[in-house]
C-alpha cells in the first residue's frame, strides 16, 4: 500500500461521492429535459452535433466521432442511423479510406443545433453556473484536473 493511502473511504467521503453522483444525474436530467422540450434534440443528439460543430471542417470520421464523445462504435452507429433518418446528419464515404465514413451536419442539423445552443447554454447557466461563485469554479476546475490526472486522461 502507498504511503498516505487509507484502505477505505470515510463515511463523509462516501456521502460526498454519492452527492456528486446524485447532483450530476439531476443536472443531466433537468438539462436534458429542457433541451428536448425547447429544441427537439436529445442530449445524445446534441452531443453528436456539438462534436461535429467543434471538428475541423465540421466533419469527423465515425471512429473519431465515437472516440471524441466516448461512445462504443456500435452505439454511435445506431444513433447516427436515427439522426440520419431525421435529416440531421449525413454519412459520406471517406476519401482516404473506403472502409470508413465521414459524418457531417445536414443543413437541417446545423440549423437545429444553432437554434438549440442559446437556450441550452441559458439553462446550463441557470442550473449550474449561477449556483457557483468564481472561487468555487476555480476549485471545481482544480478538482476535475486532479481526477483526470489520476486516470491518466488529458489534464
Amino acid at each position: 500500500m502507498m504511503a498516505g493511502v487509507r484502505p477505505r473511504m470515510t463515511t463523509r467521503e462516501l456521502a460526498i461521492w454519492r452527492s456528486l453522483l446524485d447532483t450530476t444525474a439531476e443536472l443531466q436530467r433537468v438539462l436534458g429535459a429542457r433541451l428536448q422540450q425547447e429544441s427537439g434534440l436529445s442530449p445524445a443528439d446534441y452531443r453528436v452535433l456539438l462534436a461535429l460543430h467543434e471538428a475541423d471542417g465540421r466533419r469527423l470520421r465515425s471512429s473519431e466521432l465515437a472516440a471524441s464523445i466516448d461512445w462504443e462504435r456500435s452505439r454511435l452507429s445506431h444513433h447516427l442511423r436515427r439522426m440520419e433518418g431525421r435529416g440531421l446528419v449525413r454519412r459520406d464515404d471517406c476519401a482516404t479510406d473506403n472502409r470508413g465514413a465521414e459524418i457531417s451536419f445536414t443543413q437541417d442539423g446545423a440549423d437545429m443545433f444553432r437554434r438549440a445552443t442559446a437556450p441550452h447554454l441559458r439553462a446550463v447557466k441557470k442550473h449550474f453556473a449561477d449556483a457557483l461563485t468564481p472561487e468555487q469554479f476555480e476549485a471545481l476546475a482544480d478538482i476535475l484536473h486532479a481526477l483526470r490526472k489520476t486516470r491518466g486522461g488529458a489534464a
